[in-house]
């Protein structure tokens, strides 16, 4: 698969982006329960009893075959509240997938770019092993004409099997690095998802101060902060609101049986009665609780700032280290690459002195050696400058963007 195929399968698979999605409708579904309140409720039961005497009430209702209650909230500050904290709550939950998918995002990336450096390692590797196989056939026919010792020939058996170790350990790991690159795609851990060699890598342009400003700007932990402060802010002012008065409408129906002795009781029977109001509250003494929350909110704000500024405060050294290790990268890497060319050329001249008789075939395996060890240097120092682009994408919000 392509890094644009495995991250659209991450984020459409993966269990945690599909776990941050089921808190965010779980949190929608919270917002629906705190406007419950101001939505009518209508009960339709009986309250039917005989009755000896007078007819007395049965759950604060007189008796009746069948009766009805309309209940909804009409002024209720703290109530209004709740609502405004269900909805900042979502507003949350949201900005919380959002970064859970920027996480799995850059999981994803750096397990194909993991996966794609070990490939491209095994396959060097096993160059190797042709190449000593080379020079140990080559020693052998050496020590067999005399013309060298036999630890010599001991010692070529030694680095064949090395190189052979080498490029089995490159295989164990390129195993478990596609197997983790299936799971966080969603998929079993006997699949293997393979990544598929890319001519371009990860680029991640922009100055120092665009990046840290991008980094701020897009951080998903500052705005949840913020979002908490907020949702605090409002619990505060709802506790506060505990003393404002509270209206709520109330309407009621029954319908009476004369077996209820109503008509002995009072002058006058009808069977139908209904009636419809407001009830009013007025809260004289609310109670030292929620002078005590909003004193506990207010404690929780000072925290989510403090937090704020210390989060603001490490994403602005966490993003100058990841623009400064990008430079760091990049000179490792023309250096690499500078001592790959000189083994190159060194390999170049040995190959042409071989076809004039001027060089073994022991030295040009030689040589060809080393240049694998460079081409591993250079494969090395590509691969943790792509991380550490990769890495600058991230803290500055941009990864997706970039891959895409």
């Amino acid at each position: 698969m392509t890094l644009r195929e495995v991250i659209d399968v991450a984020l459409k698979q993966n269990p945690d982006v599909l776990i941050a999605r089921l808190d965010e409708q779980k949190a929608a579904e919270a917002v629906r329960i705190a406007r419950d309140p101001f939505t009518p409720r209508v009960i339709l039961g009986s309250g039917l009893a005989y009755t000896s005497g007078f007819p007395m009430s049965i759950e604060g209702s007189a008796p009746s075959v069948v009766q009805a209650r309309v209940i909804q909230s009409i002024y209720n500050k703290p109530r209004n509240y709740e609502v405004a904290v269900a909805r900042e709550n979502l507003r949350g939950a949201g900005i919380d997938a959002a970064a859970k998918r920027d996480e799995v995002t850059y999981r994803t990336a750096v397990l194909y770019v993991d996966s794609e450096q070990i490939g491209r390692a095994l396959e060097v590797v096993r160059q190797q092993v042709t190449s000593f196989e080379k020079i140990a056939e080559s020693t052998g026919a050496r020590v067999q004409e005399g013309r060298e010792l036999p630890i010599e020939q001991r010692r070529a058996a030694l680095k064949v099997a090395q190189a052979k170790q080498r490029a089995s350990q490159f295989e164990s790991e390129r195993n478990h690095a596609e197997a983790a690159l299936a799971v966080v795609l969603g998929f079993g851990p006997d699949d293997r998802v393979r990544a598929v060699p890319r001519e371009s890598s990860v680029e991640a342009p922009g100055t120092e101060e665009a990046s840290v400003e991008a980094a701020l700007a897009n951080s998903k932990e500052l705005k949840r902060l913020e979002s908490a402060m907020q949702a605090r802010n409002l619990e505060v002012r709802s506790a506060r609101a505990a003393r404002l008065p509270q209206i709520d409408l109330v309407a009621q129906y029954g319908l009476f049986a004369r077996f209820n002795n109503y008509d002995d009781f009072f002058r006058r029977f009808d069977r139908h009665n209904g009636q419809v109001g407001v009830s009013v509250a007025l809260p004289i003494l609310p109670g030292g609780g929620a002078p005590a929350r909003a004193a506990q909110g207010e404690v929780e704000l000072l925290r989510l700032r403090a937090q704020v500024n210390a989060a603001r405060d490490r994403i602005t050294l966490d993003t100058r280290k990841a623009f400064q290790d990008i430079r760091g990268w990049e000179g490792s890497r023309e250096l690499a690459k500078l001592d790959l060319d000189v083994a190159r050329e060194q390999l170049s001249v040995l190959l042409a002195q071989f076809e004039e008789g001027r060089a073994t075939l022991r030295q040009v395996e030689e040589a060809r050696t080393v240049e694998t060890e460079k081409w591993l240097a250079f494969y090395d120092a590509q691969h943790k400058l792509e991380r550490a682009r990769i890495e600058l994408l991230r803290q500055t919000g941009n990864l997706s963007a970039a891959i895409k």
